[in-house]
């Protein structure tokens, strides 16, 4: 199988390599994380890294059983460092071995360690692993594939990639399928693995219609401002009781296994976060449509999750703006600039321009404005903020 190129994330890797902080690769489990290491293995390989010390352990391979102990993990480790040159030491999705910080925290010691670890949900920098490598890792998240990704993979239009982005999928395996019906197993076995091991386990839950519905119910409000005590009265309404304690839990645990993102509200006049209301978008909306079935109406609303999903791949702060009464898709904060972002399926009609044009004029400062709209226009500015062709757009390196 052809590897798909992850070039933002290895020369991240890059950044790192030969550092004394341990590299946290994480996110939705078949997003790319095995994929990546091997990528970066080449990567190492071709500056002259000899094999031997390279040391991977995949903890979702059978062979990988006996080294889930972690006096055993560490031992099999040393063994294979038998000088003093770098061995950079990759360990998959090693949330499967118990008590995995003990024996990452004593091969940070090494001089000549540098480890690599994924893992599949946010429990990985929780608890006790946070404590013992306290400001001596650093997170790489990685997403499914971009547009542009796609678009290099395949060799197809934005256009067609965009449609197949949410149709079909974007994790990077789907492209490798077939058929409509692969597409559609292959997905329902990842959901069920995400919900039934990631969630249901952990949680130690025992309903799995309750958490069903539940995702449905998050994945059917994509976009729309959403609070704890309205995704228990949803549910309720559907004929299934949920306290709001249970459904914070619950939500909290399809975020940590980034199923879902939730993104907070932020007032962009008085500067501050807001405590109430916010927004969840699915990390793949190609699971959306597994699960609900693509409807014309939503489209805007897609747009609007891949648009997020885009700006949140450098690892910059996203959030949604707050303007009074108006409200502005998203706020971008990076490297102490910040950008408004709004987003609409079109703007033919004046009416619509108008509106969507409202909120961000609405803002008096200068920072960067801009309006992302599925019509293939030229760019055109109005006073300012730029309006551009959103494939153009999510399509830019």
């Amino acid at each position: 199988m052809k590897l798909i190129e992850r070039k933002q994330y290895v020369n991240q890797l890059d950044t790192w390599k030969d550092k004394q902080v341990v590299k946290v690769i994480t996110g939705l489990r078949r997003s790319g994380k095995s994929t990546l290491l091997t990528l970066f293995r080449r990567h190492l390989l071709s500056l002259g890294v000899e094999e031997g010390h390279i040391i991977s352990v995949n903890f979702e391979s059978i062979e990988a059983e006996p080294l889930k102990e972690y006096h055993a993990l560490y031992q099999y480790v040393v063994d294979k460092m038998i000088d003093d040159g770098m061995y950079y030491i990759f360990l998959d999705e090693v949330q499967e071995a118990p008590q995995f910080e003990k024996t990452i925290d004593s091969l940070q010691l090494r001089p000549n360690a540098d480890l690599y670890v994924t893992g599949s949900n946010a429990h990985l920098l929780s608890g006790e692993i946070a404590t013992l490598l306290s400001g001596r890792y650093v997170e790489l998240h990685i997403l499914p594939l971009s547009i542009a990704e796609m678009v290099e993979a395949t060799h197809l239009s934005p256009e067609r990639c965009y449609n197949r982005y949410i149709t079909s999928s974007a994790l990077p395996y789907v492209l490798q399928l077939p058929t409509e019906e692969s597409v559609r197993i292959y997905m329902q076995n990842i959901y069920q693995t995400v919900v039934l091991k990631d969630v249901m386990t952990r949680g130690n839950m025992g309903d799995a219609d309750l958490l069903d519905r539940l995702v449905r119910y998050l994945a059917d409000n994509i976009g729309n401002i959403t609070s704890i005590k309205g995704i228990a009265d949803g549910l309720k309404a559907g004929g299934r009781s949920l306290s709001p304690h249970t459904a914070e839990n619950n939500v909290r645990l399809l975020t940590e296994s980034y199923l879902f993102y939730r993104v907070p509200r932020f007032d962009a006049r008085g500067k501050e976060l807001l405590r109430t209301g916010q927004k969840y978008y699915l990390s793949d909306v190609g699971l959306r449509n597994m699960l609900l079935g693509l409807r014309s109406g939503d489209l805007g609303r897609l747009l609007e999750n891949v648009v997020y999903l885009h700006l949140i791949r450098r690892g910059e702060k996203v959030m949604v703006g707050k303007v009074g009464a108006r409200e502005v898709d998203f706020v971008r904060f990076s490297n102490g600039r910040t950008e408004y972002y709004q987003v609409a399926l079109t703007v033919r009609d004046e009416a619509t321009l108008d509106r969507e044009l409202a909120s961000l004029k609405a803002l008096r400062d200068s920072h960067p404005k801009y309006l992302l709209t599925m019509d293939p226009d030229p760019e055109v500015n109005h006073d300012g903020i730029r309006q551009i062709y959103v494939l153009d757009w999510l399509c830019e390196q």
